[in-house]
């Protein structure tokens, strides 16, 4: 049951100059729907998404986010305030840099930066262009189930043959597809794409048979062309979560998003740090 909306959990407060805030609420942790949200962290993606809003509106930049980059250094805790100190690094006519500090209290937990700006006209090249499968937006198969991320009751899935989740295939790329969109029926903007670039579990997890645990250390968002209903309607876009590497403790793995025409959206890395493997102990 869903007790806080994706509008609510975007919603940011001013609180004191140059301060703005956000409420970190259980139903956008990443831990299992069957689990309480203590058993997981904030949502990345939603980090992601008021960090830029952060930025944005706390420096008045109007031009459209080209790339976001951001940090997770300690997870923000549930049911508390999360504080966004965003500064400008630079401004210019073409481009401005941007930086924000995430701090509940004391402590830092998140610092992202981004590139606001315009785009001008002049030679295009689109390799990633790729129609998507349209007919997977009435046949597509959704996420439910305990394994469920409990973030996911905020996003609606049309899987392309999945999901795959803990479903091992050797034969099978470690790769995860799906249109998605936010259940509120939002038109797609930068930073509902930031919300669903993340809005899957780890998609080396489709080549496991038992969860492993993680957490994001890194993150970063390009934007590649401004999302708008007539590409995106009804808020869908069509999105492949691929796998690039896993092991020595860490795993890395890419997005894209693609538009109904095949226009590409954006791309996305992240890199995840595996939890450590305790050994058991061993009675003397």
């Amino acid at each position: 049951m869903i007790e806080q909306t994706l509008e609510q959990a975007l919603t940011l407060t001013p609180t004191e100059p140059g301060v703005l805030t956000a409420d970190i609420h259980g139903d956008f942790s990443n831990g299992l729907i069957s689990a309480p949200p203590e058993s997981g962290f904030p949502f990345g993606g939603l980090i992601a998404a008021l960090s830029a809003a952060a930025m944005a509106r706390g420096l008045g930049l109007s031009a459209p986010l080209r790339t976001l980059s951001v940090q997770y250094m300690t997870p923000a805790r549930f049911g508390q305030t999360l504080a966004f100190r965003p500064r400008l690094l630079r401004g210019g006519r073409s481009a401005s840099f941007a930086g924000v500090d995430a701090v509940q209290g004391d402590r830092l937990t998140n610092h992202a930066t981004a590139t606001f700006g315009d785009d001008v006209a002049g030679m295009a090249m689109t390799p990633l262009r790729a129609p998507p499968p349209l007919a997977r937006l009435q046949e597509g198969g959704t996420l439910t189930g305990p394994l469920s991320p409990r973030f996911s009751q905020h996003v609606d899935y049309r899987f392309d043959t999945g999901p795959h989740i803990l479903q091992p295939d050797p034969a099978r790329p470690v790769v995860e597809r799906a249109w998605m969109r936010t259940i509120d029926g939002r038109p797609l903007d930068a930073l509902g794409l930031s919300f669903l670039l993340d809005a899957i579990y780890p998609p080396v997890w489709t080549a496991l048979d038992r969860p492993v645990g993680m957490s994001t250390v890194d993150l970063r968002y390009d934007f590649l062309t401004d999302a708008t209903p007539e590409l995106c309607p009804d808020g869908w876009a069509f999105f492949e979560f691929r796998m690039l590497d896993f092991g020595l403790g860490w795993t890395v793995d890419e997005a894209i998003a693609w538009a109904a025409d095949g226009t590409p959206l954006a791309v996305s890395r992240q890199r995840r740090k595996l939890a450590p493997v305790r050994m058991p102990r061993v009675e003397r």
